[in-house]
């Protein structure tokens, strides 16, 4: 059987997909420095991270930008339209409070260091790339990007990412992302995110 045979194909996610969509961002930031951070108790880490990625994800879908997802619910990428005007999601404040509850100063403080370090050239911003852990080094997260890219290419718009590590900014790397300056974010001492920059590239 050929690679093309077991390879899932792509679509955007809908309403209906909102729930299969959070649980693919769940399982695979699970492991993630800074999910430890925003959620230290391990027996409630994966309940509160993945209503706040629900928070985005529906925010995304409801038109803020666009959520592909390979359709057999493996991996999936969440895309806000920073070329445009800025939105919270709907009810944002009082949802992560509820969510989030002792958490929410943490919450609160990196919601903060990734704005402040957001860049202000008009972009679209990959806020979660996503791959179930079964299924990671297997091309998918790649293919969600190159999904996306082409079309960004198209209008000549760049995108803008905060890769969790080090593997992550090197597979970026290889789809065209740029360390930004400055490179970082400190979320806390040994809690690092990395600032990468997409130029769009012609068609």
């Amino acid at each position: 059987m050929t690679s093309t045979d077991t390879t899932p194909t792509l679509r955007l996610a809908g309403p209906d997909d909102i729930g299969t969509v959070a649980d693919i961002v769940a399982d695979a930031f699970d492991h993630l420095k800074v999910i430890h951070y925003l959620v230290p108790d391990p027996g409630r880490r994966r309940t509160v991270a993945r209503d706040w990625y629900r928070l985005y994800i529906t925010h995304a879908i409801g038109g803020a930008g666009q959520v592909v997802v390979t359709n057999d619910a493996t991996a999936a990428a969440v895309w806000f339209d920073r070329t445009r005007e800025v939105r919270e999601p709907e009810g944002y404040d009082k949802h992560l409070a509820e969510l989030a509850g002792d958490h929410l100063p943490r919450f609160q403080h990196l919601d903060l260091q990734m704005e402040a370090h957001h860049p202000s050239d008009p972009h679209w911003h990959l806020l979660f790339l996503a791959v179930r852990p079964d299924r990671w080094s297997q091309g998918l997260g790649g293919r969600l990007m190159d999904h996306t890219h082409a079309r960004l290419d198209a209008d000549g718009i760049p995108a803008y990412l905060e890769a969790t590590g080090l593997q992550n900014r090197a597979l970026y790397r290889r789809h065209g992302y740029r360390d930004m300056s400055p490179s970082t974010i400190a979320v806390t001492d040994d809690t690092v995110l990395y600032r990468m920059w997409r130029p769009a590239r012609n068609g």
